[in-house]
């Protein structure tokens, strides 16, 4: 059936198709509103090495020159950045962080990329809370970075690395404003609306089909018996 022919339907049965398309309208606010809206807070942090370098000198009269950490990045860090992220995402280290997998409240660290283990992704830690409040989703983002400071020193510490080397790790971008991520709430409207359209086309064509069928039938059997149980005569008797 071409677009004119669905049109012409409908509107001839706009007493079905009306009601059912407020119905799906309805639900589709319905849908809206009663979906939670999530909030999202990231963070961005990097790995440094210090002034002085990664190493001490083997005269102490004569230490190492001083060095902007900004200048001064190696494959090294993008490895310690990895390692990092490989401990924070544990589920031992999702359960201390106080996550659980079934609640509102959860994170990502990555490097960046699609794959958090490659080391292409520089000197950097991406974080992102998400939380069903403003406040959770920042807490999140916080204790993630947190913990990322302290897990960098007790690996250094493990590997008896001098302190005056120890890897600094800094925030380019501190936790940010959480802001409301609406793109689930209106996806689901939007599948509820089409849902809901889709149901009304499906009424309407189903009336229409009883409708028509129904006229075939009475066209088939003929014209009704009149009150005396005789059929009424044909035009050509009555002429006669």
């Amino acid at each position: 059936m071409d677009f004119w022919g669905t049109v012409l339907i409908v509107a001839r049965r706009w007493y079905v198709a009306l009601p059912a398309f407020l119905l799906s309208l309805g639900a589709a606010v319905g849908v809206y509103t009663t979906i939670p809206t999530p909030y999202v807070s990231n963070a961005v942090l990097v790995l440094t090495i210090p002034p002085s370098g990664g190493s001490l000198p083997s005269d102490p009269e004569r230490p190492n020159g001083l060095t902007n950490p900004l200048l001064n990045f190696d494959q090294g860090l993008s490895m310690s950045a990895s390692m990092l992220i490989q401990v924070i995402g544990t589920p031992e280290s999702t359960r201390a962080l106080g996550v659980q997998p079934e609640g509102d409240t959860t994170f990502t660290v990555t490097n960046g990329g699609t794959n958090p283990e490659a080391m292409d992704g520089g000197p950097f830690v991406y974080i992102e809370g998400k939380s069903m409040s403003p406040d959770g989703a920042r807490d999140i983002v916080t204790r993630v970075r947190d913990r990322a400071r302290t897990e960098l020193a007790a690996r250094q510490r493990e590997l008896n690395a001098p302190p005056a080397t120890y890897i600094a790790m800094s925030e380019m971008v501190p936790p940010t404003e959480p802001m409301p991520q609406r793109g689930g709430k209106s996806r689901g409207a939007a599948a509820a609306l089409l849902l809901g359209v889709l149901a009304s086309l499906a009424s309407v064509f189903s009336l229409e089909s009883f409708l028509v069928a129904r006229a075939r039938r009475r066209n088939a059997r003929g014209p009704m018996p009149s009150a005396s149980g005789r059929r009424p005569a044909e035009p050509s008797a009555l002429r006669r």
